[in-house]
């Protein structure tokens, strides 16, 4: 009984989420409320609110549906393949195979994630575990390949080319071209450039760079900004 309620309760929410995603394309994000999608998808607005607070996680919904598929597709893809350039160009043209029924609605939703405020940008908290599936894709990217790397590297790289990664989203989002190909070309012709960079930075010469893009990530992008003192004069003395 449990298992049945389980796989109902799946369907339901699967259903709200398809229904959202084919309005969003019809109507646009901005105008289609949560009532519209709950009277399309056949369910009690209470009911829509029951598995989605509101849009925003109808579209976290989405980014963790599109990462869980990304990331089998990839993986299977790269099955095999050593060179790292390689895998990165197969983990972003998967990317570009799965997220493609989208592209003509993404940029409704790129138009809110440009907000810092937003909860559907990127490096918003609500987006955490769609970030993580994906910087953990990346991870595989690297341990993967056939090159040699510290820890240090282990620990660094992969975020960096999550930010690879979501430049080439935000270019795919503008691109008008047919099936993206504009934006496929344009991971080709990067993948070996940035292949290249992380092989570079095995040395040390190289190392304080990378040390210094982790840190303003870190710093500037994935955590809340700090907050501003009280007494600018106090903390200029501190």
């Amino acid at each position: 009984m449990a298992a049945t309620k389980t796989a109902k309760s799946e369907q339901t929410r699967t259903l709200i989420l398809n229904t959202a995603m084919r309005l969003f394309e019809e109507r646009g994000y901005d105008q289609t409320t949560m009532r519209a999608i709950a009277q399309e998808a056949g369910v009690s607005v209470g009911n829509a609110y029951y598995y989605f607070s509101g849009k925003e996680e109808l579209v976290q919904g989405f980014y963790d549906r599109l990462a869980a598929e990304h990331a089998e597709v990839a993986l299977a893809a790269m099955r095999g393949v050593t060179d790292l350039a390689d895998r990165i160009r197969l983990v972003l043209t998967t990317w570009l195979d799965v997220a493609e029924p989208y592209h003509a609605f993404a940029k409704h939703f790129f138009r809110n994630a440009a907000d810092p405020s937003s909860p559907l940008s990127p490096f918003a908290a609500e987006s955490a575990d769609a970030r993580e599936a994906v910087i953990d894709l990346h991870r595989t990217v690297l341990s993967g390949s056939n090159l040699r790397y510290d820890a240090e590297i282990a620990r660094i790289m992969p975020e960096l080319l999550w930010l690879h990664h979501l430049a080439l989203v935000l270019y795919w989002a503008h691109d008008r071209t047919p099936q993206a190909e504009r934006t496929r070309r344009l991971a080709v012709r990067t993948s070996g450039t940035v292949a290249k960079a992380v092989r570079l930075c095995k040395y040390k010469v190289v190392r304080p760079l990378v040390r210094e893009a982790d840190s303003i990530l870190r710093e500037f992008l994935i955590t809340d900004p700090d907050p501003e003192p009280a007494d600018p004069d106090a903390a200029a003395k501190d």
